[in-house]
């Protein structure tokens, strides 16, 4: 039997985006159920360029700039075929992919979450290759580049997505590739192909790069020190960047106290890091005027970039993994809260045959928003203190269990103490950026800062904020649920189509628990009502 596939495409607005949707349903081959474009531009001014696309075949939406793995997980969460494959904006299938896509699939068994298609990248016959083609050339032998990668929905769901925690498009695949290796999952190269043109780029490109180098801590935090080899990363030159900068940091400062023979020596070494850094770079390329005069001003500006992102990303690697499970999946993380306008959700189509049912027969959400006051946290009236946070019991296992279950998690909390000039948003971050210090990521977070006197339509009992975090999470709402422990968190869920679990507290009313759906002791318990216990 043929397997169904939707296509999703994370863009950022490139101008590629439109030939990609011109091929697709041009190829030879059976057409997708379904292309998913996933808008990833933090503010998008003008339209995306797909071309002559129908629309009744493309549905757009949006993330508001959160990143690739964001951008991946709203993608397939919008859609419902067996199989979801993801394409790179700038990449130009073959006129047989789809029919390619189809015998990679074919028989494949359940083992096998995923299937890597065959990057090829066009380099010029005339000339030797500049050294950020040769840099995009190397996506032909990458292992598990999302450049063409397809997955089996139920791998994803069971590994819980990509980790958002990767905000660029650098480590996230090899990430999920591991997580899914070592959930018992198969990863098979196919045979079918596309091409990636090498696109335009300036000169420091290669300096900007360098930011890489924070999600290879992020990565060695999550899979171990020898997550290069079980992912056929390699081993790269960092050590020969620190030793460089090392080198012209201490010249410098032995220059500075008046140690100029020692000065000398360090500065020494730096030139000469740097130099051996350039020559390795010009002697493959065309060693024009252009590309020599690029490769010695990027190589001298190469290593100290580096070593500012490798020491950033261990910073940032502690904050992001404390508290919590090291290789736990961080589907939804998305950091600071933002709350989402309402004319920029997007409505997610409802596709009833991608509903899971538990052993009961009742409907198991795609999706848990979770309140943070008293539910996640011990409730500290307008707090702004981040050493006030306090987890509520049990709250660490419950979210391990919803991350192991593959549910996509968002925080959905009314902080009317910054309308009220009670505390300062800054300090709302604080306190909320403490949350998931303790507890992990929690996916996005959506917050109501107004007065209640203000009447919008995003504070609890409104549905604003459930409406937002589905759209943020690329789930229809009905396939959300809420847990929360007041009649405000009940009410929300309700209007907006969502499940709705309460959990009371002492602060809780009683006529509000007697209102309430379905209740819970506690966070684990209305967990495991949600998505079962753990086997």
């Amino acid at each position: 039997m043929t397997p169904s596939f939707d296509v999703v495409i994370p863009t950022g607005g490139r101008q590629s985006l439109a030939r990609l949707l011109e091929a697709l349903p041009n190829g030879r081959g059976p057409a997708p159920d379904r292309i998913v474009v996933v808008d990833d531009r933090r503010e998008p001014s003008d339209p995306l360029p797909l071309g002559r696309a129908s629309a009744e075949r493309v549905t757009v939406v949006s993330t508001g700039g959160r990143g690739p793995a964001a951008a991946r997980n709203v993608g397939w969460r919008a859609t419902g075929a067996e199989w979801v494959s993801f394409l790179d904006d700038d990449v130009v299938p073959v006129p047989d992919w789809s029919r390619a896509l189809m015998d990679d699939l074919g028989e494949l068994p359940e083992r096998v979450g995923a299937s890597q298609g065959r990057v090829e990248v066009p380099l010029p016959g005339d000339r030797r290759p500049t050294d950020w083609e040769r840099g995009t050339a190397g996506l032909q032998d990458a292992r598990w580049a999302t450049a063409d990668m397809a997955f089996r929905r139920s791998a994803l769901r069971a590994v819980g997505g990509f980790d958002e925690r990767f905000p660029r498009a650098y480590r996230e695949d090899a990430d999920l590739g591991l997580r899914l290796v070592r959930a018992g999952y198969a990863i098979e190269r196919g045979g079918r192909r596309v091409l990636h043109p090498v696109r335009r780029a300036d000169r420091w490109i290669s300096v900007r790069q360098q930011a890489g180098n924070a999600d290879d801590v992020l990565m060695r935090r999550l899979h171990g020190p020898g997550w290069r080899q079980a992912a056929g990363a390699p081993r790269g030159t960092l050590r020969r960047h620190l030793a460089t900068t090392g080198a012209g940091l201490c010249g410098v400062g032995a220059l500075a106290a008046g140690r100029r023979p020692a000065g000398a020596v360090m500065l020494g070494l730096w030139l000469a890091g740097t130099g051996k850094l350039a020559l390795d770079r010009i002697a493959p390329g065309p060693r024009t005027f252009g590309e020599v005069t690029t490769m010695l001003l990027t190589s001298a500006a190469i290593p100290p970039a580096a070593a500012y992102h490798w020491a950033h990303g261990h910073v940032r690697a502690l904050r992001l993994t404390r508290g919590g499970s090291q290789a736990a999946p961080a589907p939804g993380h998305t950091g600071p809260a933002r709350p989402v306008p309402d004319d920029e959700i997007e409505p997610v189509p409802s596709r009833p045959e991608a509903v899971l049912l538990d052993r009961d027969g009742t409907s198991r959400p795609e999706a848990v928003l979770l309140d943070r006051d008293g539910t996640l946290v011990e409730d500290v009236p307008y707090n702004g203190d981040p050493a006030r946070v306090r987890p509520m019991p049990g709250a660490q296992r419950a979210l391990e269990r919803l991350r192991e279950a593959g549910v996509a998690l968002a925080v959905v909390s009314n902080q009317s103490g910054v309308g009220r000039g009670l505390i300062s948003e800054g300090e709302m971050h604080a306190v909320n950026r403490r949350v998931e210090e303790l507890l992990g990521p929690l996916g996005p977070w959506l917050v109501c800062t107004h007065a209640p006197e203000e009447g919008c339509a995003c504070r609890k009992p409104e549905p604003g904020l459930v409406l937002q975090a589905a759209a943020r999470l690329g789930v229809a709402p009905g396939r959300c649920a809420l847990v929360g422990d007041i009649g405000a968190d009940v009410e929300a869920a309700r209007s907006a189509g969502a499940r709705a679990v309460l959990v009371p507290t002492p602060a809780t009313l009683r006529r509000e628990i007697e209102a309430a759906p379905e209740t819970a002791p506690d966070l684990c318990s209305a967990v495991e009502l949600l998505v079962g216990a753990a086997s």
